[in-house]
């Protein structure tokens, strides 16, 4: 353990960042989709100071409930005070909670690591939602405009709740989606906003994020029996729909659909396709005043042929230096060989490591 951790901070030499951490996860059987994201997690900087932040205010609380919030909390700020520099760390208790909250994660079996992150930010969501709202009942007097779950109540989110909140999960990941419906015959446009913590994208052979982008908010004409109910002409009229993001997150994740079902060999297979990811991203078409410049900052991989097995590991840019968190293994690798996860320019190649979830921070414009 020790050597791993001098030969990785030689290969840093005098570039080691100060005051950064670089541990691996072990593994506890399978549970690789886990670390892969707990990684991609822990260098989203904004992501890791709120836990922090939020651990040192409730380890003092001697009642405090133990959920998965507080053993993510408590995981991120144990990497954060390391002595040392390098080294393996046991999510042991994390794990321990995420198998006791949901029985999915149970099992010894591959699991999905964009499931496991969906659950997850959701989990944490809710808890702060919960905790907010506890707060909110125990200071009645406390003024509206007062900051509450580490955020302002906001109105973005859809649904029934009234006075949603945004906690800092939001601030990071959420952006908005407007789906627009264009009545044909009387031009009226219906649109319907939407949030999301992360992007789904279609993907397709020798293709790029900028065009599975394009895809995504590409017209769709809807007629035949697909006819859309306009509340104006009070009829079934043909109309044009399309989807489009309104307000870009800070941080955005794309999630590359790479498991894809086979109705004539009734199950999942893996799309190897060949998907090039920019270490830049620029979004336009959005409501902002200025296009949204991004720049990549980690991607988990899948490696293997199918979603029923394989293994995944984590791709993290930090301080200009791209390292490959495998379990317990830390490696500093070149940019150029960021490529190779692309993705295969044939069904049938030897490549089986593809790119699976990217996250992309958005660039501070002056």
């Amino acid at each position: 353990m020790g050597g791993s951790g001098s030969k990785l901070e030689k290969a840093l030499g005098d570039n080691f960042p100060e005051g950064e951490r670089y541990f691996g996860l072990e593994n506890f059987g399978n549970t690789c989709y886990c670390n892969s994201v707990l990684q991609a997690l822990y260098f989203c900087i904004s992501f890791r100071e709120q836990l922090i932040e939020y651990y040192a205010k409730h380890k003092s609380l001697t009642n405090a409930e133990e959920n998965l919030l507080t053993c993510l909390a408590e995981l991120f700020s144990q990497i954060n005070s390391q002595k040392r520099k390098t080294g393996v760390i046991s999510p042991k208790r994390f794990i321990q909670r995420l198998k006791k909250q949901n029985e999915l994660f149970r099992s010894y079996m591959h699991q999905d690591a964009h499931e496991f992150l969906n659950y997850l930010l959701n989990e944490v969501v809710d808890t702060l939602e919960k905790e907010a709202h506890a707060a909110k009942v125990n200071q009645k007097t406390s003024p509206p405009s007062e900051k509450i779950a580490d955020g302002p109540k906001s109105g973005l989110a859809n649904g029934a709740k009234n006075e949603p909140l945004a906690t800092w999960v939001h601030k990071s990941f959420q952006g908005i989606l407007t789906n627009e419906t264009r009545c044909l015959q009387c031009e009226t446009v219906t649109a319907r906003d939407e949030t999301f913590l992360d992007l789904s994208l279609d993907i397709e052979q020798n293709s790029s994020i900028t065009s599975c982008l394009k895809n995504f908010s590409s017209t769709e004409t809807l007629n035949a029996e697909d006819k859309f109910f306009c509340d104006k002409c009070c009829s079934l009229q043909e109309a044009q729909k399309r989807m489009k993001i309104k307000k870009p997150p800070h941080v955005l994740v794309i999630h590359l659909k790479r498991f894809k079902y086979m109705e004539q060999l009734g199950r999942y297979k893996k799309l190897v396709y060949r998907v090039v990811f920019p270490l830049e991203l620029r979004l336009s078409d959005t409501d902002e005043e200025a296009d949204i410049e991004y720049t990549l900052f980690a991607v988990v991989v899948h490696v293997g042929s199918g979603p029923n097995h394989g293994h995944y590991v984590c791709l993290v840019k930090s301080h200009n230096h791209w390292l490959c968190f495998d379990d317990e293994t830390v490696e500093v690798v070149d940019e150029p060989s960021v490529q190779t996860f692309f993705g295969s320019t044939y069904d049938f190649n030897n490549n089986t490591d593809h790119g699976y979830i990217l996250f992309y921070d958005s660039i501070k414009r002056k």
